[in-house]
């Protein structure tokens, strides 16, 4: 299996977490309802709620189920559970930030790599994401069209298929993501070759990203996007 950095066709990413910075995201539209309120919201203690809500059974796909979301976690805000505020916190998915050095590093491992996304979540919202990032995407497989989410082997399965038909196999790809998991420890289990971007790394606990059981060491780690691809450049100009 290729383990340096230029041994690689693709190159699979998550997309929410990892480029997209969704907690500031939801947090940003919690702490807004909460002003208009008088109500002041602590984001790491919103982001526990979000987590421990997120995996409750009869969960809808992300992030239309963040309506459901909402009405579960707000009484433990402070706020007040209305749906409207629910499709509110929805809707501020559109307008998410990518974390300041994704779009650049995307556009320079795109001349190198052929880029693929691996949402969970729904087509709708992984257009608005695209657009944030440069849309810099090969292929891309969210949550609907898959019909599962990460970490459910199916959906690795769908991007497996896809290399295949391009004469190429999981061996040619490298996972990139920050999500131990949802991706970091299945990809190791489907024997995949992958990347940790530890976005966290400054901040204690797993925010809005559940914990895992057990933390999987991954082949390639760094802290943000930039130094992944300076790493990817210094490889290439070796």
């Amino acid at each position: 299996m290729p383990k340096n950095l230029g041994d690689f066709k693709y190159l699979s990413f998550d997309v929410v977490g990892t480029l997209i910075d969704f907690e500031s995201g939801l947090t940003d539209c919690l702490k807004q309802i909460g002003t208009e309120r008088g109500i002041d919201i602590d984001g790491e203690a919103a982001l526990a709620l979000y987590r421990q809500a997120r995996y409750l059974p009869d969960v809808g796909l992300f992030p239309d189920d963040l309506v459901r979301v909402y009405q579960i976690i707000a009484p433990d805000l402070g706020l007040p559970p209305e749906p409207a505020l629910g499709q509110r916190l929805r809707d501020s998915a559109k307008s998410w930030k990518a974390f300041p050095d994704s779009a650049q590093a995307l556009a320079k491992l795109a001349k190198r790599y052929k880029l693929i996304a691996m949402t969970n979540a729904q087509r709708w919202a992984f257009e608005y994401f695209s657009k944030e990032l440069g849309n810099p995407f090969y292929q891309a497989f969210t949550a609907d069209d898959t019909g599962t989410e990460k970490p459910d082997p199916a959906f690795f399965q769908h991007v497996f298929e896809f290399v295949q038909s391009e004469r190429n196999t999981k061996d040619d790809i490298l996972h990139v993501a920050q999500s131990q998991y949802h991706d970091i420890g299945i990809s190791r289990k489907l024997g995949m070759t992958n990347c940790w971007i530890e976005r966290r790394h400054a901040q204690k606990g797993y925010g809005g990203t559940i914990e895992p059981e057990n933390f999987t060491q991954p082949d390639f780690h760094f802290t943000s996007m930039a130094a992944f691809a300076d790493a990817v450049e210094e490889k290439s100009d070796a």
